[in-house]
């Protein structure tokens, strides 16, 4: 028989409170144009995007952070020594080492807590989600600080006429904290490395090292047409298993915060899970572009801010990118 004590934490787990922060310089399709040949009315019939923020020097992956968590704190009641375990989701943190979230972690004001970044692109956020409900249940953190963000202008080749447009910078942050109910539902996750070559760094980093130094820095690329159909197509599939997993149908959901990568991908997955039309869409790519790991915190804050969404609604989140990877959830918004 076993002589370890059982876990005292909480039984259930929930968002308790959302952050973001999005950087100050906004750049409009007309900049992307000065080094692409394309237009502004292709770019948003392509993507729906039509503004993204990059960030200044000034504003980096860490500052961005401590941004977002401090607003994510204050919305949650919960001060910055409660906090157990600070979970950071990026690609765009160029360290090899130490991890972005022990320096967060310090400049927020949270003591001694397990701090640590993950890889997971744009399903990070989803992954960092569910290690968090599991720390809270577990009882090994009360309190945990989960940041998605990203410093995509950093890794954007402007000459690429396929991604130039595409990515923004910016960070959003949720504290997880106990629930005496059901809050965050089951965790539909995956990924499909057989893809893996659909959305990838062009150069890795052990070989742009080697190369001469008018190589171009490493980008981000992707096919996007396999990209497209495998978000439509077998994502819809997955938020269908999310919502299953937690035990509600379509009918019963309130808002729908689907990763932000493209808004034809966005409204293909509406029509795919035939969402009713009382259930209000997160379509944030149109200002924000696509930020992977931060997309969906950040769509969750600007939909609380505005008040098209609200404490208590019914969400589903879902995100998706380079791996392939996905993850997907039923959520009570804070």
């Amino acid at each position: 028989m076993s002589k370890i004590k059982p876990a005292k934490g909480s039984p259930y787990a929930r968002i308790l409170g959302v952050g973001g922060y999005r950087p100050t310089r906004v750049v409009p399709n007309e900049v992307i144009l000065e080094t692409i040949d394309s237009s502004d009315e292709w770019i948003r019939s392509r993507s729906g995007i039509a503004t993204r923020h990059w960030a200044s020097p000034q504003e980096t992956v860490a500052a961005m952070s401590v941004e977002a968590s401090g607003k994510a704190l204050a919305d949650a009641g919960v001060s910055a020594e409660q906090i157990g375990a600070v979970i950071v989701s990026t690609v765009s943190h160029f360290k090899q080492t130490p991890a972005v979230a022990t320096e967060i972690a310090h400049r927020i004001g949270a003591v001694k807590p397990a701090a640590f970044d993950i890889s997971a692109g744009c399903a990070g956020f989803g992954y960092g989600l569910t290690l968090a409900k599991g720390m809270v249940v577990e009882g090994s953190a009360e309190y945990v600080l989960v940041i998605g963000v990203e410093r995509l202008s950093d890794l954007t080749d402007l000459e690429d006429r396929a991604t130039a447009f595409l990515f923004g910078d910016g960070a959003g942050a949720v504290v997880v904290g106990p629930s005496d109910e059901p809050a965050i539902g089951p965790t539909v996750w995956g990924s499909e490395g057989d893809k893996s070559e659909t959305i990838k760094q062009t150069v890795p980093w052990d070989e742009f090292r080697s190369k001469d130094s008018t190589e171009k820095f490493p980008a981000i690329t992707q096919e996007g047409q396999a990209v497209f159909r495998w978000a439509v197509f077998e994502m819809a599939k997955v938020a269908q298993q999310a919502l299953d997993a937690a035990g509600i149908t379509a009918d019963d959901l309130d808002v729908f915060i689907p990763h932000q990568a493209n808004m034809r991908i966005i409204d293909s997955m509406v029509k795919t899970l035939k969402l009713p039309e009382h259930v209000t869409v997160a379509r944030d790519v149109e200002t924000t572009g696509n930020t992977s790991a931060a997309s969906i915190p950040l769509a969750m804050e600007r939909l609380l801010a505005t008040g098209a969404a609200k404490s208590g609604d019914t969400a589903l989140v879902i995100g998706f990118g380079a791996g392939l990877v996905y993850a997907a959830t039923v959520v009570t918004l804070p």
